[in-house]
């Protein structure tokens, strides 16, 4: 499959102006090179690999030492229409699997971030990532951050608190590994902070370039309204991804994802000048990675913008965050008749 880059996106990105143009959410045209070519085998030479198959058929395919970032969000066992429920310890042992060959294939200085939640059982969680820690370390890799993704929106729960986050377990090969603070930084909370004290008394304290995002990050997912929505049920939203590939990378690395899904792991490599490949067994979702695939070199692919601040309904003023039983409208039904009798 061949994709050429279209050069009409940015000629509308010029006559739109760039404050028009970042309210839209589309992505730039891939302008690295003029041509795609999305291969489904492994050469150190392509630039997008989609591989319609088992991760570890594709894997035992790729030399040592061939990618800088693995990342992915895998299975999680709970029975959705991609993966059948399989007790605790077949599932380990099926990730065990992947995870050695992921290793394998890491370069020295590369990172491996595996974003994954809890499993549930009859009410019961269980976190995964403490289930796979020990498998990471007995690989010899050294865990550098325990990241919590941070969203407002899921199932809610009656007889527990409802879950609203999950983690990211990132992973170095060595000590020497890649990492650019700079690239992800976020704006300063107090950019006019000055320190108050001692040689530098009366100069600013903070990073001009912003601040060190930490290890919680607070990342809208990808529900029904979300721009990037497509048939997949548990969809990575791109700039979570690109926040890895940007300060874990550097540009013409390769960045691979063993449980692809819609593709959102290569976009977000393609889009900042990386190669991207992944595997994927399913053949609708193969297609589906395909074509955004191709709608982000084209330039079309709608994407939440890497640093749009979270959504606040109030500061919008959307009208359903007034609560009618507290302050009905005039000439409405008052706030005991909405909620039923009220017992005082």
């Amino acid at each position: 499959m061949r994709v050429r880059a279209a050069v009409a996106g940015l000629d509308r990105r010029r006559r739109l102006g760039e404050s028009e143009w970042s309210n839209l959410s589309v992505a730039q045209p891939n302008l690295h090179i003029a041509e795609y070519h999305v291969a489904e085998k492994f050469g150190r030479d392509e630039r997008v690999v989609l591989y319609p198959g088992d991760c570890l058929e594709f894997l035992r395919t790729c030399p040592d030492r061939s990618f800088q970032l693995i990342v992915t969000s895998p299975p999680y066992n709970l029975g959705k229409e991609y993966e059948k429920r399989l007790k605790l310890r077949t599932y380990v042992e099926q990730q065990t699997l992947v995870i050695r060959e992921c290793v394998r294939t890491l370069r020295r200085t590369g990172s491996i971030c595996w974003q994954v939640g809890n499993y549930v059982e009859e009410g019961c969680i269980v976190p995964l990532d403490t289930l796979l820690y020990p498998v990471f370390t007995s690989c010899g890799l050294r865990m550098r951050n325990r990241i919590v993704w941070h969203f407002e929106h899921g199932l809610h729960c009656s007889r527990r608190f409802s879950g609203r986050y999950e983690t990211i377990m990132w992973f170095t090969k060595s000590d020497d590994y890649v990492f650019d603070l700079d690239a992800v930084r976020v704006p300063q909370k107090y950019p006019g902070k000055k320190h108050f004290k001692g040689p530098k008394a009366g100069q600013y304290s903070c990073n001009p370039l912003g601040k060190n995002p930490g290890d919680v990050w607070a990342i809208p997912n990808v529900k029904s309204n979300h721009v990037e929505k497509t048939e997949h049920p548990c969809q990575f939203p791109v700039e979570l991804i690109e926040r890895l590939v940007l300060s874990l990378t550097r540009e013409d690395d390769w960045v691979f994802d063993p449980f692809l899904g819609t593709g959102t792991s290569v976009i977000a490599a393609i889009r900042h000048g990386r190669r991207g490949a992944g595997a994927e067994v399913m053949p609708k979702y193969v297609d589906l990675a395909r074509d955004r695939i191709a709608q982000e070199i084209e330039g079309t692919l709608r994407t939440r913008p890497m640093h749009r601040p979270v959504y606040d309904p109030v500061q919008a003023g959307n009208a359903l965050t007034r609560a009618p039983w507290i302050n009905p409208e005039p000439g409405g039904s008052d706030g005991a008749s909405l909620l039923g009798e009220v017992d005082t």
